[in-house]
This record gives C-alpha cells, sequence and structure tokens, in this order.
C-alpha cells in the first residue's frame, strides 16, 4: 500500500477520499476534528501542485438531495482552516462537478456535494464509480473511518484510477493498529466495554490469541458475571449470549488470558437517577440496574493496566454521558493516559468518554473509525484498504 508521498502529483486531479461526516449546527461544522485530521494529506497535495478533488459523504440522505445535509458549511470551515479558498461542487458527478474540476488550478482545491446524494454511492454502482473516477488522474483513500465499506468511493473508484494511495491519516491509522496486533510491546491488555457482547464477538475471539489480559466493562460485562451465575437485578444482560460469554471466559482460561470483570457496580432505579449507588456484583438489589463500575473495580482495573506496553480500547465503562454514572470510564481513562506503553482507543463513544476525561492528548493514537475500528479488531481485511493493495 503505497503512501500520498510516493505519488507523483505535480498538475494531476487527485481525487481524495476523507469523511467530512461531521456535526452540523445552524448551518456551521459544530466539531472539526474529520476535518482536522485530513489537513496534513490536503496541504500535502496543495503544496506539490496537485488539482485538488475531495469527497465525502455526510449523514444518510440515501440517494436524495437533502439541503440540510449539503457539505458547502464543510467547505467554509476547510478554508478557514487551511487559510485558503475551497471551491465547491454543486454535485459530486456529471457536468458540474466536471466542469468545476476543469476550472480548478494546480494547488487550488475542490470539495464535490454529499456522495450520498446519489444511490450509487453505497450501492458501489459501476456507472457511478466510472463517473467518480472521471474527475481524476490519481485516487488516494484518507478515510479509515469507512474503509470498511464497499462503496463506489472506497472501492469502486480505485479500480478505474491508475495511481492509488493511502493518505497519511490513512496510513497511520493501519500502521499503528497493525503494530498492535501484530507486533504489541508486552504487556498487551485490552479494554472492551459498550453495552452489548453480541457486537463484539468477533472482537473478543480475535484478542484473545494475541492479548495477556482482558477488562471487561460497561453493560457487556453484565452477560460475563450473569454467565457465572450472578444475578443482576433489571441491569441489561443478553440471556441468548450466555453460553458465548461462558465459551470466551473458558477459552481465555486455556489460553492463560487474565479476564478482569467488575467487582462492584453502580447501581440505580433508573438511567435518570441522579445518583447512583456502590455494591459488590453479587449483590445487585431485584429493582436496580447497573449503569457504571464501582471504586473497587476501577482500583482493581488501573492495577491491571499498571505497566502494559500495549493497550487498546474500545466501549465506555458505563452510561459516561450522565454525570451520575461518569466517574468509572473517565478514571480508568485516565489511568490508561498515565501509561507509557502504546495506547489506542477508537469508536465515537470512547473518544467523547476520553475528551469528557480531558487525556486525549496523552493517548497515542485516537482512531476516527467506528466500525472500521472494530472490523480491524476482528481480523477483517478492511475492503478500502485491500483496494489500495497493488
Amino acid at each position: 500500500m503505497r503512501s500520498v508521498n510516493e505519488l507523483e502529483v505535480t498538475g494531476k486531479r487527485v481525487l481524495v477520499r476523507v469523511d467530512y461526516n461531521v456535526p452540523l449546527s445552524g448551518g456551521r461544522v459544530a466539531d472539526d476534528t474529520r476535518i482536522r485530521a485530513s489537513l496534513s494529506t490536503v496541504r500535502h497535495l496543495l503544496e506539490r501542485g496537485a488539482r485538488v478533488i475531495l469527497c465525502s459523504h455526510l449523514g444518510r440522505p440515501k440517494g436524495k438531495r437533502v439541503a440540510e445535509l449539503s457539505l458547502r458549511p464543510v467547505a467554509d470551515r476547510l478554508s478557514e482552516l487551511l487559510g485558503r479558498p475551497v471551491r465547491f461542487a454543486e454535485d459530486c458527478v456529471g457536468e458540474v462537478a466536471e466542469r468545476a474540476v476543469k476550472e480548478l488550478g494546480e494547488g487550488e482545491v475542490l470539495l464535490l456535494e454529499n456522495l450520498r446524494f446519489h444511490e450509487g454511492e453505497t450501492k458501489n454502482d459501476p456507472s457511478f464509480a466510472e463517473a467518480l473516477a472521471r474527475l481524476a488522474d490519481l485516487y488516494v483513500n484518507d478515510a479509515f473511518s469507512v474503509s470498511h465499506r464497499a462503496h463506489a468511493s472506497v472501492v469502486g473508484v480505485p479500480e478505474r484510477v491508475g495511481g492509488k494511495a493511502a493518505g497519511f491519516q490513512l496510513k497511520r491509522e493501519v500502521e499503528y493498529l497493525s503494530r498492535a496486533l501484530e507486533a504489541p510491546e508486552r504487556p498487551f491488555v485490552a479494554v472492551v466495554g459498550g453495552a452489548k457482547i453480541s457486537g463484539k464477538i468477533e472482537v473478543l475471539r480475535n484478542l484473545l490469541p494475541r492479548v495477556d489480559k482482558l477488562l471487561i466493562g460497561g453493560a457487556m460485562a453484565n452477560t460475563f458475571l450473569a454467565a457465572e451465575g450472578l444475578s443482576l437485578g433489571r441491569s441489561l444482560v443478553e440471556e441468548s449470549e450466555l453460553e458465548t460469554a461462558r465459551e470466551i471466559l473458558l477459552s481465555a482460561r486455556e489460553r492463560g488470558v487474565k479476564v478482569y470483570l467488575p467487582v462492584d457496580l453502580v447501581v440505580a432505579e433508573s438511567e435518570e437517577a441522579e445518583e447512583g449507588e456502590e455494591v459488590p456484583v453479587d449483590s445487585v438489589p431485584a429493582d436496580r440496574a447497573a449503569y457504571d463500575i464501582g471504586e473497587e473495580t476501577v482500583a482493581l482495573f488501573a492495577e491491571a493496566l499498571s505497566g502494559a506496553g500495549t493497550i487498546i480500547w474500545n466501549g465506555p465503562l458505563g452510561l459516561f454521558e450522565k454525570s451520575a454514572f461518569a466517574y468509572g470510564t473517565v478514571a480508568v481513562a485516565r489511568a490508561m493516559a498515565a501509561e507509557n506503553g502504546l495506547t489506542l482507543a477508537g469508536g465515537g463513544d470512547t473518544l467523547a468518554a476520553i475528551r469528557r476525561a480531558g487525556v486525549a492528548h496523552a493517548f497515542s493514537y485516537l482512531s476516527t473509525g467506528g466500525g472500521a475500528f472494530l472490523e480491524f479488531l476482528e481480523g477483517k481485511e478492511l475492503p478500502g484498504v485491500a483496494a489500495l493493495k497493488d
């Protein structure tokens, strides 16, 4: 997989798949994190005289033109960040897009309108992919977060363009994750949370042969605790996955992997409660549900993380969006950030929790991908990454 700095781009039309699926508020970009992630690649191309054409999706317009999901506010914010004009095309294919590209000079940048205004994007329609490919001489994918999708702009275009490469952000992401999974510094600790075990089964199975320790929190820990015979009151428990949880725990024991489950929980009558009560995992009241891990669990997890060579984290350890149940996730995030090893985290909720903890700067790498991050952890080859390989 070539890097963008290996392409000869001067004077060339370079189509760059970016992820500008950002929140908008009042016609302006509310969070420009994903735009900033693309800047190093965009600036590299502009400085070398490329004619830069950016394409992205925004939201789920389902193949229809939706005014509220136009990328024009993104073009405005990108212009502010780059300190130069960013042209905007009212469509991403066809005469409008082709004319905008034709008018683009060397060292200039153009943002195409929302790819998902056309059904052909998500269906990887050959004619739509061909129309996009006609705009470019070269193709760069700098959107790891959509590289698990076999969409036209992700896999269809690179099949039809002569030169293709990974942008700096995508290449860095793949290298960090590959390093963690294939040649980790040890001890290697995985922290997996979130609501349900069902969405993380393949992640857990792929991590077990690789890690030294596995820390499980969030509502999914309830299913593991229930699999060990504990009563969790009204807590979320996936009854259909109890046997799966037992299989994972058995597999971990057979491999010598130490699994850490909560030893105490913060329970309440509902998630709207202003405060919770800490109880041991074997003493959850029948009319209460667990929404966070307790102080003893935080101390246990922090001790397990101490001295780790590599840490991978996906999924919050409680309902951190509510102040009454944020302590556990925030405290463990800070414990990870204090470690000197390689620390990687991914997923929208996980990154939000890290920002809430105020320790984003202390992590080695924060993945922009949610689904892509999980599929990589499952051991799958992402279609967008495979499409870049010669």
